[in-house]
């Protein structure tokens, strides 16, 4: 008997040993990870590895110099939940629903993340949301409610409520940290999507950076003062500007709700003294708007510095893991940004602060360093290069193209020379005309349908776009082919009236 029990568990060792051996001979899938980061609110223009002259980021600009930039990036629609559709989808506004902030997106439809979990990849999405639907085709996801506050988040993970005391930038990346080193499995490839809410509004900087920027003066744009005179109806009747438009709780003459007393000890004693100051000085006319302005721009770049320092961390932990290497890192925002240009503040125009996106992509495995991309691309084609770059086939009904060839530097000869803008959300919050245009690297026709209005601008002559050349005669030619562009795109997009 004795010899038989021994003989049982000898059995249940050798095959316990033998499915041990099988799990750890199980061949790792070698496709890439993906890591995307993105912002809300970050104009290329503060980012120095776009030229910024207002401030240095020198975590961001590590994707640059390891990986390449993107010069000619740009949204379908410059606002921040139809933005997110969009790279959800790989489709157009008119095509996924959300054709503005009011509306719910449908989780039912087909996505990235869904192909991407059906074909072997984890799945995780952690940060900001900002669709009213729940995330779906994510193996773990936790979310800010809205737009989510800068300071002690409430977020909802897979479903429940989870409270985080702290800032928020840093408690994104600490959860995105946690599920990289703990609850990931290493044989499978993953896909994490990193979002930040930084530098949305009202731009409440970390405590560590309310200083950042009191010794210098940050430089304003040439078009500060614009009064929007080569323009239509459409500029001039905004409600974006920070001379009118932008709060006191943006510029902190009111403190911000939601913060602990221990938060609020550093808080107060930054900015008691300049709205003590402010009062006494009694600014007006044009010395208001530039101090406006400083308030606004500095705290902005605060909060973008918090996402550089962040940014840094998730990279540090790539390299020294031994990840970085077949990992594609992908940086960018949900559109474009005013950073007083035109006097302005937001986004949704088609005119370029707000319609060109950053676009940074590190893979150290395919990717070679330093290059920079003049070809035209936008957030439609995000969707379509995550599918490419794990060997899962692009469905025929997705809008985009694949970036993979062009960020191998083999773009291919039927590339596009144009892009199609659609904005919907009107009458809404600042007021922007509802318009659609067509932009080629020389040129951008916009028409403000309701308004019967169209604009032309040369991009190589006018890159401010301060005149508008559409009733020039010499442009004529031009418009006639601009026009014929936008009718084909709406064609090919399937844009109905």
């Amino acid at each position: 008997m004795w010899r038989s029990i021994c003989t049982g568990v000898g059995l249940l060792m050798l095959s316990v040993a033998a499915a041990r051996a099988a799990v750890a001979e199980e061949p790792k899938d070698t496709r890439p990870n993906i890591i995307f980061i993105m912002a809300d609110d970050h104009g290329a223009q503060a980012i120095s590895a776009y030229g910024s002259r207002v401030n240095q980021t020198p975590q961001i600009d590590r994707l640059a110099k390891e990986g390449v930039r993107f010069a000619n990036c740009f949204c379908t629609n410059s606002i921040c939940a139809p933005s997110r559709a969009v790279i959800l989808t790989g489709k157009h506004s008119h095509v996924n629903g959300q054709k503005t902030n009011a509306d719910s997106f449908d989780g039912a439809q087909q996505t990235f993340p869904k192909l991407l979990q059906k074909a072997g990849y984890q799945t995780a999405m952690i940060g900001k949301w900002h669709l009213k639907s729940d995330p779906t085709g994510f193996d773990y996801w936790e979310i800010l409610i809205g737009q989510g506050p800068y300071y002690n988040p409430t977020m909802i993970r897979n479903g429940e409520k989870v409270e985080h005391p702290g800032y928020t930038t840093d408690i994104i990346t600490d959860l995105a940290l946690g599920w990289l080193d703990k609850a990931r499995t290493a044989r499978k490839p993953f896909m994490l999507m990193c979002h930040h809410k930084a530098p949305h509004r009202n731009w409440q900087p970390a405590p560590k950076f309310l200083t950042l920027y009191d010794d210098v003066v940050i430089p304003e744009p040439d078009t500060l003062f614009d009064d929007w005179a080569g323009r239509g109806t459409a500029a001039k009747t905004q409600e974006m500007t920070i001379a009118k438009h932008i709060t006191k709780l943006d510029l902190k003459l009111t403190t911000p709700k939601g913060l602990t007393e221990e938060q609020l000890v550093p808080w107060n004693a930054y900015y008691d003294p300049i709205r003590k100051a402010f009062e006494e000085a009694n600014l007006t006319g044009k010395d208001l708007v530039k101090w406006k302005y400083q308030r606004y721009a500095k705290d902005y770049l605060r909060c973008v510095a918090s996402v550089d320092e962040n940014v840094g961390r998730l990279l540090d932990y790539l390299d020294k893991t031994g990840l970085a290497r077949n990992t594609v890192v992908l940086y960018t925002s949900d559109q474009g940004w005013y950073l007083g240009e035109h006097g302005w503040f937001d986004k949704r125009f088609m005119y370029e602060e707000s319609f060109r996106m950053p676009l940074l992509v590190r893979w150290p495995a395919a990717i070679k360093p330093g290059m920079v991309n003049d070809e035209l691309c936008q957030n439609l084609d995000f969707a379509e290069t995550f599918l490419d770059l794990a060997g899962v086939p692009v469905p025929s009904d997705m809008q985009g193209r694949s970036l993979v060839p062009v960020l191998k530097g083999q773009t291919p000869p039927d590339w596009r020379t144009s892009v199609y803008y659609h904005y919907y959300e009107y009458p809404a919050e600042h007021a922007v005309n509802r318009h659609e245009g067509v932009r080629t690297p020389h040129h951008k026709l916009i028409h403000f349908y309701q308004l019967d209005e169209w604009e032309l601008y040369d991009l190589v002559k006018d890159p401010d776009e301060l005149k508008n050349v559409y009733s020039d005669p010499a442009y004529a030619d031009v418009v006639t082919k601009l026009k014929s562009e936008l009718a084909r795109l709406r064609r090919e997009y399937h844009v109905t009236d």
